[in-house]
C-alpha cells in the first residue's frame, strides 16, 4: 500500500488543455480528399471493419464493453479515415466525464479522451485533422467548451494538442482515495494568464455531475 500511494503521489502530472469553442466558427482547413471524418453515436453504426481495426489490439469483449459504456453515457466517437481505411479516432462526451476530472465540467462542455491514431499513419499530421474537424462541429452545434488531457510524459499526445487550436490550461496530478479526488495543480509558463496557481490540494466528491 506505501508503494502504491508513493507511485500515485509522486507520479508525472498531466497536461491540461482548454479550448473556447466560440473561437472554432470559422471553417477548419479542408480536408484532403483522401480524408474524411465521420461520427458514430452508437455501436451499431460501426461497420465491421472499422471495429475490428479499434479492437484488434486488445481484448475485443472488453473494449466492446467499454465502447458500449460510453455510447451508452451519450459521448461520440469520431472516426477519421484515409483512402476509407481507418486511420484513427477519439471520443468526446458532453456534460461529464468517463471517470472523476480534474474538476467538473459544465452541461455545455465536452472532454476529448483517448485520441489515437494507427502506427502506420503517424506523422501526417492525422491527429490535428481530426482535433480540429471536431472542434469545428461542436462550435457548430452550440457547445461552450472543450477540454483534454495528456500525461506530461506523452510526448506525441502533448505536440497534437499544442498544434490544435487547444492552449495549455496548467498542470495538475491528481490522487483518488476513497470519498475523495485530490487535485494538485501547478504552475506552468506556457498555461493561459487567468489560469497560473500556485500548488495546492483541492478536494472534490468523486461523483461529478
Amino acid at each position: 500500500m506505501g508503494v502504491a500511494l508513493k507511485r500515485a503521489l509522486f507520479s508525472n502530472r498531466s497536461l491540461l488543455f482548454y479550448c473556447d469553442l466560440a473561437t472554432q466558427t470559422s471553417p477548419p482547413r479542408e480536408l484532403p480528399a483522401f480524408l474524411k471524418v465521420e461520427r458514430k453515436k452508437s455501436l451499431a453504426e460501426l461497420n465491421p471493419e472499422d471495429l475490428e481495426a479499434m479492437t484488434s489490439a486488445w481484448n475485443p469483449q472488453l473494449v466492446q464493453r467499454n465502447m458500449k459504456e460510453r455510447f451508452g453515457l451519450g459521448a461520440s466517437l469520431w472516426l477519421i479515415k484515409s483512402h476509407n481505411k481507418l486511420a484513427g479516432y477519439g471520443w468526446t462526451l458532453q456534460g461529464r466525464t468517463i471517470e472523476p476530472h480534474y474538476f467538473p465540467l459544465g452541461p455545455n462542455d465536452v472532454q476529448f479522451l483517448d485520441f489515437h491514431v494507427f502506427p502506420k499513419y503517424r506523422g501526417r499530421a492525422i491527429d490535428w485533422f481530426l482535433m480540429t474537424q471536431v472542434l469545428h462541429q461542436l462550435a457548430i452545434d452550440g457547445l461552450a467548451r472543450a477540454f483534454g488531457e495528456a500525461g506530461e510524459w506523452n510526448q506525441a499526445s502533448v505536440a497534437s494538442f499544442k498544434m490544435s487550436p487547444f492552449r495549455e490550461l496548467g498542470l495538475a496530478r491528481k490522487l483518488t482515495i476513497p470519498g475523495r479526488i485530490i487535485v494538485c495543480w501547478a504552475s506552468s509558463e506556457n498555461a493561459l494568464p487567468s489560469t497560473k496557481v500556485p500548488v495546492r490540494a483541492i478536494d472534490f466528491p468523486d461523483t461529478i455531475p
